[in-house]
């Protein structure tokens, strides 16, 4: 195994601009990535019609979508360490069009519909790991946060973009013609992606390459995959990303139906009101990554820029969650409702880029893969939760504050242990596979400091 990279004048600035092309390229793949998901939840209203279903029949098929996620995520985590980029992910976007295509059928009903969200999640589960890590082999180390951003951004931009769209092919032509339309955007996208797509030079590549630079300690793939998931930044990092795929788990689902039945918006007021937390959590993975970046970069010690920083989002989250049934007036409702399924996800890419910054190259894609996997059980579990609160609840709308009090319960909880878990200067050094010594391969890539 080697790590490439080429350090001439000519060569960088190619890669600089092709790292530009595939990030736009790996953020249009999470615009998929979360439209895909958001359709059900935008179309939720007329399928529950059409198809007769109870708030626990629906969110067996909102649950359905998280099946074989996890599963998935850390297997094609595992081998996003062995196989190129641009295959793996062309293979996962061709999957999404083959699973959402079938529902255009008349025919496909409760059974169909869950066996075709499990396939689709079973495809999108590895979907942002992997784009995460395709992003870091563009991006040395420190400079990872706001690559990540922008990746995390799409699913942001998929909210977006397919709440008004979802909302008029739905109301034109019939729900099923929403999912296959994203069928079709998949295939699109995988074509784009073969020609233009593809890993970066900061990458663990299998077999020998010419003029291979030395490496550094830590850039051995020899330290054991569980002393890095055993680390408290991993740990403090997939239990807070957890409570903030459950909270988006929840939004998916549910919000458009709380919206609507509880709020009393009409469907083309639900459109436009489901893309506002979307737009802030772009907002804020995007501010969050620059001042994690900049923090960095002026020597601050990355337990603050990644972890302190991190945590106050989702507490944030959880705060605004607990008042959203406990205030009256519409114009408090809203900016709660927004900050309450968008502040979490702001964490989401300082995590990832610290738990990428204590890890070799080779451990990398599984590392994050596994870490992703376990944190989207939660999004298997929210929307049957969910479903099974409303209904035992004497009311609905009682119903929907105990399963938003939960939720911000767990946002909360992950922001404490943030504080606490989250060390990426202390674990990396503890990552490395040999004391650091003096040495100039040692001294390019160390971490600026050690103290916390």
């Amino acid at each position: 195994m080697t790590v490439e990279a080429d350090t001439r004048p000519d060569a960088a600035d190619d890669t600089r601009r092709r790292s530009r092309v595939v990030l736009i390229l790996l953020a249009l793949f999470i615009v998929i990535n979360a439209a895909d998901k958001a359709v059900l939840g935008l179309t939720a209203g007329p399928i529950k019609d059409d198809l007769d279903l109870t708030a626990t029949e629906f969110g067996t098929i909102a649950s359905s979508f998280y099946l074989l996620f996890s599963l998935s995520a850390v297997s094609v985590g595992f081998l996003g360490d062995r196989i190129r980029p641009r295959p793996l992910l062309a293979v996962l976007a061709l999957v999404w069009a083959a699973a959402q295509l079938p529902i255009l059928l008349p025919a496909t009903g409760f059974a169909a519909l869950v066996a075709t969200r499990v396939v689709l999640g079973a495809g999108e589960g590895p979907g942002y790991p992997l784009a995460n890590y395709t992003a870091f082999t563009w991006f040395p180390e420190k400079r990872r946060a706001l690559p990540s951003a922008v990746v995390v951004a799409g699913a942001a931009g998929g909210t977006v973009l397919a709440a008004p769209l979802v909302v008029l092919v739905s109301s034109t032509l019939g729900w099923r013609a929403a999912f296959a339309l994203l069928g079709a955007v998949g295939v699109v996208w995988a074509l784009v992606w073969l020609r233009f797509g593809g890993g970066g030079p900061y990458t663990a590549r299998l077999g020998p390459a010419p003029d291979e630079p030395s490496r550094a300690p830590r850039e051995q793939p020899s330290v054991p995959f569980w002393r890095v998931v055993t680390t408290g930044t991993w740990l403090g990092a997939t239990f807070s990303a957890f409570a903030v795929m459950w909270t988006l788990a929840l939004g998916f689902a549910w919000l458009p139906l709380f919206l609507a039945e509880q709020a009393g918006f009409s469907d083309t007021e639900v459109s436009g009101i489901v893309g506002l937390p979307a737009l802030a959590m772009a907002v804020l993975v995007l501010t969050a990554g620059a001042a994690a970046h900049r923090l960095l970069r002026r020597g601050v010690t990355a337990r603050v820029a990644q972890g302190l920083v991190g945590a106050s989002l989702p507490l944030l989250a959880g705060v605004c969650l607990l008042l959203t049934t406990r205030v009256g007036p519409t114009a408090l409702l809203l900016p709660l409702l927004v900050l309450a399924f968008s502040a979490g996800n702001g964490q989401t890419p300082l995590t990832n880029a610290a738990i990428a910054d204590i890890c070799p190259p080779g451990r990398r894609s599984a590392a994050l893969g596994l870490s992703y996997a376990l944190a989207a059980l939660s999004s298997l579990l929210a929307p049957y939760v969910t479903g099974r609160i409303i209904d035992a609840a004497p009311t609905e709308a009682v119903g929907y504050g105990r399963a938003f009090d939960l939720t911000a319960g767990l946002l909360i909880t992950g922001a404490v242990l943030s504080v606490f878990l989250i060390r990426p200067d202390r674990d990396a050094l503890a990552l490395l596979p040999e004391p650091p010594v003096a040495s100039p391969a040692f001294g390019t890539d160390a971490e600026p400091s050690a103290k916390e």
